[in-house]
């Protein structure tokens, strides 16, 4: 055996484990909960879509509508029949909530090509081994996929089953050009005679730049809020739902039972919804929430009469008008939605230490529309809630602009950071790869945020006392908080931020702490690893470079 060339494969098959997305596997812990199709629904579109996917051909699929229509609940099941059936080759599932990067797509798809189909994973291996900037960042995402994805299945072109690749939510890509990339990239990659069948599903919204990448040969499947057999699924949802509520009420509702809601009732219901599954989800979630009675909730979404089917601008207004403080708490949910990145609960309440009671009361009111368990990470339930709040003609008086929610997060990062002891603080400087989510994206924030007076007033205090102590303390072999101050330094230098004597001693201030930051890396001699660090270019790469 030939020990050292085992040893050379372990190492290239780890190191492709290292840059895997796991978020964008569609049954990964990391997206639960699973977003599925309810049984006996969806019954027709997924028998069409089977048709397709048993076909010995290339034919690829594009299924998209509006938000809120069901794609990645019918993407996540197709994905787990192919699965079951052993045809599923590979899926990235697109998503907000993760920081998922461009550059990490085909090494996924290459990593769970390998577990599919074991024949090829040597292939996969070899091809790392010969270039180790294979997996590499700025590595060309055409050359991943020769090397990765093509070469490697070109071994089992020979086999009659078809397989599926599923692609869900290409409107949470990266951006629009990239969206477009990809979908040209798969598609004349994966259409070579020399393959395996393999058909692609696309999922997104009906956006122009996707339209225009996706091929006219691709089958089209448009999904609207106005198909009758989307309406009846949702009806046949509805009722099971508000069936089962009834059940787990018998203080309510009496024991067996009594008949609930009246036909009446249930019909607006289902005309409010239309064909939107997300619209009676979270229906379903307002009724259902916890210390309210289940009646006296839906008489309060049945109080505005509908003017048109599937109206979810109509149920977030709703929901929000049941907080004690609407604009507080949207300024709170706004943050939320703003973050770099999903935390945690217990995070959350130490980024808002001085709010900790308006985002309890938020969480609460909004229970609805936000995942929280108390464990996991705290989201909201789906992406059209971003869309109603980032756009001010939906979300009207709840409207809380980018640079106002960045504003409350830059405030809040600042202050966690200078609320800290010096113990504390060395602490956290003395490991860097476990940096608290302010001390990682306070610059960001502040990148994005309205100059406000309180932000500049903590960004003063900042500078004066904890800048000098990070100076004092930080490694210069790691670059990670000299890069923040770089950030800063560029938001301050600007006409926006510059309105008086003040504002000019604080960009000094950052501008020296750079300066200081650069000579301590010189005297380490490691100024090739300051300015060239892989990691914290990419990671600030839309900031300073």
């Amino acid at each position: 055996m030939d020990f050292a060339h085992s040893s050379s494969s372990n190492g290239s098959w780890n190191r492709l484990c290292n840059v895997v997305e796991y978020s964008g596997i569609f049954d990964s812990e990391f997206r639960q909960p699973h977003s599925r199709c309810m049984e006996n629904t969806r019954v027709a579109l997924r028998k069409s879509i089977a048709q397709v996917l048993d076909q010995r051909d290339r034919t690829n699929i594009w299924l998209n509508g509006l938000a809120g229509v069901g794609k990645t609940s019918i993407a996540f099941t197709i994905a787990e029949e192919m699965k079951a059936a052993k045809r599923l080759a590979a899926t990235f599932f697109f998503s907000h909530k993760h920081a998922q990067k461009a550059a990490v797509i085909i090494p996924t798809i290459a990593y769970q090509l390998a577990l599919a189909f074991p024949r090829i994973r040597e292939d996969i291996v070899k091809a790392i081994e010969n270039d180790d900037s294979l997996l590499s960042p700025g590595k060309s995402h055409a050359d991943q996929m020769r090397e990765l994805v093509i070469k490697p299945l070109q071994t089992l072109r020979f086999r009659e089953e078809p397989y599926a690749i599923i692609i869900d939510a290409l409107d949470e890509c990266f951006s629009s050009e990239e969206a477009a990339r990809l979908v040209t990239l798969l598609t004349d990659a994966l259409a070579g005679p020399a393959l395996p069948f393999i058909h692609i599903i696309f999922t997104s919204r009906p956006e122009a730049h996707i339209s225009a990448a996706i091929p006219s040969s691709v089958h089209e499947i448009l999904l609207t809020t106005r198909d009758q057999d989307s309406i009846q699924d949702v009806r046949f949802f509805l009722r099971a739902s508000l069936d089962k509520t009834r059940t787990i009420h018998p203080a309510v509702f009496g024991e067996p039972p009594f008949p609930w809601p009246t036909e009446g009732e249930f019909e607006t219901l289902v005309y409010k919804a239309g064909g939107l599954f997300v619209y009676a989800a979270m229906t379903m979630n307002f009724i259902s929430s916890a210390g309210h009675h289940p009646q006296e909730r839906l008489e309060l979404l049945l109080r505005e009469r509908p003017t048109v089917g599937a109206d979810i601008d109509q149920l977030y207004r709703q929901i929000i008008a049941t907080s004690e403080d609407p604009l507080a708490h949207c300024r709170m949910l706004a943050s939320i939605i703003h973050l770099d990145r999903p935390l945690p609960l217990a995070e959350l309440q130490e980024l808002f230490y001085a709010d900790r009671r308006s985002l309890a009361m938020m969480l609460e009111a909004f229970s609805p529309v936000i995942l929280n368990d108390g464990v996991g990470h705290v989201e909201i339930y789906h992406a059209s809630l971003r869309d109603f709040m980032d756009d001010p003609l939906r979300s009207k008086q709840y409207h809380v602009d980018a640079a106002h929610a960045n504003e409350h997060l830059a405030c809040c990062c600042l202050d966690f950071i200078t609320r800290q002891d010096f113990i504390r603080t060395r602490t956290i400087l003395v490991s860097p790869l476990s940096y608290p989510y302010p001390y990682q994206t306070w610059c960001i924030h502040l990148h994005y945020a309205y100059p406000s007076g309180k932000l500049r007033n903590v960004l003063a205090l900042f500078t004066n006392t904890t800048l000098r102590y990070w100076l004092q303390t930080s490694s210069p072999k790691d670059p990670y908080l000299a890069h923040t101050v770089l950030i800063a330094r560029k938001a301050c230098l600007s006409l926006n931020w510059i309105r008086g004597p003040s504002d000019i001693v604080v960009a000094w201030r950052l501008h020296k702490g750079c300066k200081e930051f650069a000579k301590k890396a010189q005297e380490a001699n490691i100024r090739r690893y300051y300015t060239k660090s892989n990691h914290i270019k990419s990671r600030f790469s839309d900031y300073c470079w």
